[in-house]
């Protein structure tokens, strides 16, 4: 009878899945444990199961075992850092998890003891935690190689299917498995195989040995023979089918700096991963590993220093590649501009100061879109390269390359490599299953003979096993089978940046746009509210101490470590609200003191500003924009009276005004459905949404439909990804709020008029305060929300009276344009996508743009603009953004595009206002310390340099324009030149001029 070929390959499986319950000679369980100091025994549960417990114990390994076989086999019951230490007293640090059980030991004599916490990887509490097992085991290698070497030949057959190849793989498979001299007595058979699935399906099982005996001499030396015969036949079938393609394997452990469990347990989580990484390295030469995030290595040097002397160790020796140039693996679609330059100068600057290396490579393997300006802050960061693997998981459509130039917003290009694993993605696996369907998806191959492979457990961290060592050896000699060897990440791009002189690679052009995760962009959105302002207090108190040092007063100190907070808060995780309730506790905390910090900085400077002006008298108010365009003095006084006059306040200005220049512009006014000033007329309906907005310069009725309609998307039920998406159907049950509480008229002032609705939707209440500065060119809606409803999607739409095929939207450093149909498959997935603080929809000579000081989610559909204001899923928070919260957004219509408008500058006055304190003792006058010409740029920051004198001025053009552009400085100070973002020197930039989103740094200085 003639077995087909799945036939075999089950046959085998079958046998050979029998040789690990031989591969212990011996077995002896360790006793003698204690549990935070008490005694506890093997299979006890833990008497208490929060936060980090501490087993101890002493173990010998038995003097007729080879120390080199012994091992030490544990599973506490939970994730472990374990610390062995010999009989000499040293200490050897190891990771125990469910994927490392089993380690070497350095002596026969050893103690034992542990930091354990009741969790699994990925956080999941252990139910009842036990000492489930702690023995040493006197390793059989012989049939534990053989046993290994079979699995990787039934996993090559299994995904080579039909290839040649496969018949002779499982030949030398069943001669193998035939040539072996296999034991058979009942009691120690029985014993041995009690455990497998099999026998455990039985209805009760006879008694069995303790100890069963392992194999014997013939018996181990025909498993000996096998093994041999194995890889020599291997070998020469090698020779007649030898490996299609190449992969670059790198060892890996992708660890989330928070997310199913809170940053107190990453930092346990850090140090089991890198020393087990490090107890790898001294099994094999060979092995190589990576890790990005600067700020893990910033922590262990608190937390463990000797292990970072070691680590920095094992890089100089070049089998630690620490990788990346970013303090942190952050999400991209949020932060500002000046967050993601933060990001590469402290990434950069740490990499080099603690290793004595600068990246080339950015590693990103985990984002959730990357905005288009990272190409140029990469390559003004010293790297060429970039890496991720997120674009393979756009559920639409399939990502076109994946080894390409990705050009960004201003054109500058960085070679891009993403691998397609389906087998966990950057947790891959070293295995024949791993490596062809890796191999296979590569698109590029032929542009490029090799692809990168990331291995090892992650996301909980974990890392590379043993076996992959074990198994990475024996797969040198399979046929077939693409050739993979460990390599380190730089020379795996190095190489592909040399095939690019010789190939034609395509070019991606513009942001990456991930067809999945887009409810990132909305949820725990009171953190990404505290985010914003972080940033935007530490960037205005910079600035503002910038003003005041070229006025004459001291440089300040850096503010990198609340920067730190900051860019650690960005991690693609936090930022984007796909994590448990604990982080947002402590990323809210973390935040709330960096405003707090920032907020007492910018007072600081405000004095340092005040002394450096002239004396005088009168009750005189100081006013400051931080900001790179003129704007109407509309403001916020001390004391907390709102100004909206017709006096106006240069970029860059500082000036002490006196109450003739407080006085409202004229023509304010108000009622229960009206609010109009000089520039705006609004009417409301009578469920209390806009149904008329008048731009009176232009005569144009901005809205055709509504405005600020509020819809609530009670069906906001992904199949996965709770935290994370947004289904395309979601508003396909859709109720707009039209109820109303209470609508009244609550301001009447000649500077401000306002309008107060409240509304109830099932258990949760919506606050808006529609409001008109006498000055204003937008209609400010300050939202309040009190929402006690789960699994709830809640929108503004505007329709407006404007109609374009593409709309704007913010991003870093500049802007995207994205389709407002759904002509193809690519426009029909962008349905939700990221912008920073406004989205417009212009046509020629008029637009209405949506202004935000909080949100991220926005959609332009036809001629409807849309604001994603909340979610409220219940994974991995069941409580997701639950009770207050409250933000503003503003409706803005305007003359020309979007630029011509002035919608930027508006957005930018309602996430930062004039700073106003009071200027008693202070003459009235107006300076300008820090002026431009040219063409319109937007300030980035101005900051003192990180090293040596004088300060940093950061710029970049905004809309796609280019044209001259210089910086006016005061007469005792000069421009020292261009500089990047790392602060050195661009002697082939321009000083002058700014072309296409350029983001464009100097170096001043005192004369």
């Amino acid at each position: 009878m003639t077995l087909t070929l799945p036939q075999r390959l089950e046959r085998i499986r079958v046998r050979s899945a029998e040789l690990e319950y031989w591969r212990s000679r011996e077995t002896v369980q360790i006793d003698g444990w204690t549990f935070d100091g008490e005694p506890i025994a093997i299979g006890a549960p833990w008497s208490r199961s929060d936060g980090t417990v501490h087993f101890a114990a002493t173990a010998k390994v038995p003097d007729r075992w080879p120390l080199e076989d012994a091992r030490l086999l544990l599973d506490l019951g939970g994730e472990s850092l374990i610390t062995v230490t010999d009989e000499a007293g040293n200490e050897k640090r190891l990771g125990l998890d469910p994927y490392h059980r089993e380690f070497l030991l350095p002596s026969r004599k050893v103690k034992i003891a542990s930091e354990t916490v009741a969790r699994l990887p990925f956080g999941e509490p252990v139910r009842g935690p036990k000492l489930e097992r702690a023995a040493l085991i006197w390793l059989d290698t012989a049939v534990n190689d053989l046993w290994l070497l079979l699995r990787q030949i039934c996993e090559a057959v299994d995904i080579l299917e039909q290839h040649e190849v496969v018949a002779h793989l499982l030949d030398l498979a069943e001669d193998a498995m035939r040539g072996l001299e296999w034991p058979s007595a009942s009691a120690a058979y029985v014993a041995r195989t009690a455990s497998s699935p099999m026998q455990q399906k039985i209805w009760r099982l006879p008694p069995v040995e303790a100890s069963p005996e392992g194999l014997n001499q013939v018996e181990r030396a025909s498993v000996v023979c096998a093994y041999e015969t194995l890889l020599t036949r291997l070998k020469a079938l090698r020779e007649r089918f030898p490996p299609q393609g190449e992969i670059a394997l790198t060892g890996h452990a992708h660890i989330d700096l928070a997310w199913l469990w809170p940053y107190g347990e990453t930092r346990r989580k850090m140090r089991r991963t890198f020393h087990t990484a490090l107890s790898l390295m001294e099994q094999s030469s060979d092995f190589r590993f990576n890790q990005s995030t600067a700020h893990y290595y910033a922590q262990i040097a608190e937390d463990d220093p000797s292990l970072l002397e070691r680590i920095v160790e094992r890089a100089r020796d070049g089998q630690w590649e620490t990788i990346g140039g970013m303090w942190v693996e952050p999400d991209t679609n949020m932060p500002t501009g000046e967050s993601l330059s933060r990001q590469i100068l402290y990434g950069q600057r740490y990499f080099e100061k603690t290793f004595g290396v600068r990246h080339s490579v950015c590693w990103l393997p985990d984002c959730f879109g990357f905005s288009g300006a990272l190409p140029q802050l990469l390559r003004q960061g010293g790297m060429n390269s970039f890496f991720t693997i997120k674009v393979n998981w756009s559920e639409t459509n399939k990502f076109p390359s994946d080894l390409f130039w990705w050009e960004g917003l201003d054109g500058s290009r960085v070679l891009t490599h993403t691998f397609d694993n389906p087998m966990h993605g950057y947790n891959g696996f070293v295995r024949p299953d791993c490596f062809v369907p890796t191999w296979r998806n590569f698109k590029d191959k032929d542009k490029h003979h090799t692809t990168l492979l990331a291995v090892g457990y992650g996301d909980g961290g974990g890392g590379v096993t043993p076996e992959m060592i074990v198994r990475e050896k024996q797969l040198r000699v399979f046929p077939t089978l693409p050739k993979a060897r460990w390599t380190k990440v730089h020379d795996f791009f190095n190489g592909a940046h040399e095939a690019a002189t010789r190939k034609d690679l395509s070019t991606w052009r513009g942001e990456i746009y991930l067809e999945l995760h887009r409810a990132t962009l909305t949820s725990q959105s009171v953190v990404k509210r505290l985010h914003r302002k972080a940033e935007r207090s530490l960037i205005t108190a910079e600035t503002l101490f910038g003003l005041a040092c070229l006025l004459g007063g001291e440089r300040a100190k850096s503010m990198e470590p609340q920067w730190r907070v900051v860019l650690k808060n960005e991690f693609h995780d936090i930022l984007p609200g796909s994590s448990i309730a604990e982080v947002y506790v402590d990323a809210a905390n973390e935040l709330e003191t960096v405003i707090t910090e920032g907020k007492a900085a910018q007072t600081s400077a405000m004095e340092a500003i005040a002394a450096q002006l002239s004396p005088g008298a009168g009750d005189n108010v100081l006013v400051v924009n931080p900001s790179l365009f003129a704007r109407p003095l509309r403001l916020i006084l001390p004391g907390g009276r709102t100004v909206s006059s017709e006096a106006m306040i240069a970029p860059l200005g500082i000036a002490v005004v006196g109450p003739e220049a407080l006085l409202p512009s004229r023509g304010l006014s108000v009622s229960r459905n009206h609010l109009e000033n000089t520039i705006l007329k609004v009417s409301l309906a009578k469920d209390g949404s806009i149904a008329s907005i008048v731009h009176k310069a232009s005569g144009r009725e901005a809205l055709e439909g509504g405005g600020n309609r509020l819809f609530v998307y009670p069906v906001d039920k992904p199949r996965n990804w709770d935290a994370w998406d947004i289904e395309e159907d979601y508003a396909a049950r859709g109720e707009e709020i039209t109820a109303l509480d209470s609508l009244e008229v609550i301001e009447n002032d000649p500077h401000r008029a306002a309008i107060k609705i409240v509304r109830t939707w099932r258990h949760s209440r919506i606050t808006q305060v529609l409001s008109l500065g006498a000055n204003s060119r937008r209609l400010d809606i300050e939202t309040e929300l009190d929402w006690h409803d789960r699994r709830t999607f809640l929108r503004t739409e505007t329709s407006v009276a404007v109609r374009n095929a593409r709309a704007t939207f913010e991003c870093a450093y500049g802007v995207v344009e994205r389709p407002t149909h759904s002509n193809t498959s690519w426009d029909a997935a962008m349905f939700e996508a990221p912008a920073h603080r406004f989205a417009d929809l212009s046509e020629p000579g008029f637009g209405v743009a949506i202004l935000n000081d909080a949100k991220y989610g926005h959609s332009v559909r036809g001629s409807v603009l849309g604001l994603s204001l909340l979610r409220s899923p219940i994974y991995p928070d069941p409580l997701a953004d639950e009770g207050l919260q409250t933000f503003s957004y503003a409706l803005m219509p305007h003359e020309g595009t979007w630029y011509e408008g002035g919608v930027r500058e508006e957005a930018e006055d309602l996430n930062q206002p004039l700073l106003a304190v009071p200027a008693t003792g202070r003459a009235t006058g107006s300076w300008q310390p820090l002026g431009v010409t040219g063409i319109d740029a937007a300030l980035s920051v101005v900051k003192p340099a990180e090293e040596g004198d004088g300060l940093i001025v950061r710029v970049y053009e905004p809309a796609g324009r280019r044209g001259a552009f210089e910086l006016t400085l005061p007469s005792n100070w000069r421009n020292r030149g261009t500089v990047s973002i790392l602060e050195e020197p661009m002697s082939d930039t321009p000083v002058t001029g700014l072309h296409p989103f350029e983001v464009k740094s100097w170096r001043i200085s005192k004369a």
